[in-house]
């Protein structure tokens, strides 16, 4: 096989001769390239320069899994004695136009039977926006150290980043930086596996459309037993909440089934009221780690607050796609429930506690 240098050099030359002149790589070829960029085997410019070309030339499904394999194959998934558990994975280039409240929904799923974790990173380009761990670093001020995957057993909930699932991704931030634009690492970073239980469930995202169909197909392959793929509010995991979401529930090699979730298909009328006019209530709230905490936390207390219809939303809808629930309208009364008691509160207060010893 021929040097690292000499590779990439062959397969630039493949994606990155023009929009007529560009030929696609094989899923080998792309497993291999994005491989020696994870490992530092090729200079920063020619690894800057093929995750420019790789998303201009537009990635084929074939590409998608295999840059998918790379990223998959340098994880070693952690066992943990846990039967079912949900991974939560948003944009990791976070959110910004309206408060967004998924990290505190996290404590209320676990609390309604559904262990669950957060699965993020500081935040990264284009947008720079508010992300699960930029709000634990930055507000709470926990480490982004092993000890939240010991915790997750524990508390079953918690939140976990690529610095310590992957830290060869971590390593390309700065690399990421300079080129401006989303690489396709942004696409796959949100499915990848770095916990594994007897059953695992990943909730993620796509914004552009189009990128459901390489996320569905790579969901057949993936470690995930159950694969749900919605573009909700600002491509977050809240669903049917700002506008009808297109969501594609996939069970283990299955195809992928499409449901259309709404205010009108999802609650009863009064309910789809309560979170519409909370939902008009946050958009006139510009969002900041300090605004979140406050607002997140009160409802954690209380179940009070438009923070709380929208935290109730999240948990009960995702409870009802695992299966916890038969409809979501179900899974919101018992989120409710949840709040109101103040449980959810004073895990998430323990759990950040622990995490920072």
């Amino acid at each position: 096989m021929a040097d690292p240098e000499s590779r990439m050099k062959e397969y630039l030359q493949k994606i990155a001769a023009g929009p007529r002149l560009s030929k696609d790589l094989t899923e080998g070829e792309a497993e291999d390239a994005l491989l020696m960029i994870l490992d530092d085997q090729v200079s920063k410019v020619r690894a800057g320069v093929f995750l420019i070309a790789a998303r201009m030339k537009l990635e084929t499904v074939p590409e998608n899994i295999g840059y998918w394999r790379a990223l998959q194959n340098r994880i070693s998934p952690v066992k943990v004695d846990i039967n079912r558990l949900l991974q939560i994975a948003d944009p990791f280039d976070g959110f910004q136009r309206i408060p967004y409240f998924g990290f505190y929904a996290v404590p209320v799923i676990a609390r309604l039977g559904l262990p669950v974790y957060g699965h993020s990173a500081l935040p990264l380009p284009p947008k720079f926006g508010i992300t699960f761990e930029q709000i634990l670093q930055n507000h709470y001020e926990v480490g982004e150290g092993k000890q939240r995957l010991a915790l997750l057993e524990k508390y079953q909930f918690g939140y976990l980043n690529t610095a310590v699932t992957l830290p060869q991704l971590e390593a390309l931030r700065s690399l990421r930086i300079e080129i401006v634009k989303r690489p396709m690492l942004a696409t796959l970073e949100k499915i990848l596996l770095p916990v594994q239980a007897r059953q695992n469930i990943l909730a993620t995202t796509y914004f552009h459309r189009g990128y459901e169909v390489a996320l569905t197909e790579i969901g057949k392959l993936s470690p995930f037993d159950k694969v749900i793929i919605g573009n909700g509010m600002e491509g977050t995991t809240l669903f049917g909440v700002h506008k009808e979401t297109k969501v594609f529930v996939q069970n283990g090699t299955d195809e992928a089934e499409q449901i259309n979730l709404s205010l009108k298909t999802l609650y009863t009328e009064k309910t789809a009221q309560r979170i519409t006019e909370a939902h008009e209530e946050l958009k006139s709230i510009e969002p900041s780690l300090e605004i979140l905490a406050k607002m997140g936390e009160n409802a954690l207390k209380t179940g009070q607050g438009p923070a709380s219809l929208q935290i109730a939303s999240q948990a009960g809808t995702l409870a009802h796609l695992c299966g916890l629930f038969s409809t979501a309208q179900e899974g919101l009364e018992q989120a409710f429930t949840v709040l109101e008691s103040g449980t959810a509160y004073d895990s998430l207060m323990n759990w950040i506690e622990d995490a920072k010893d």
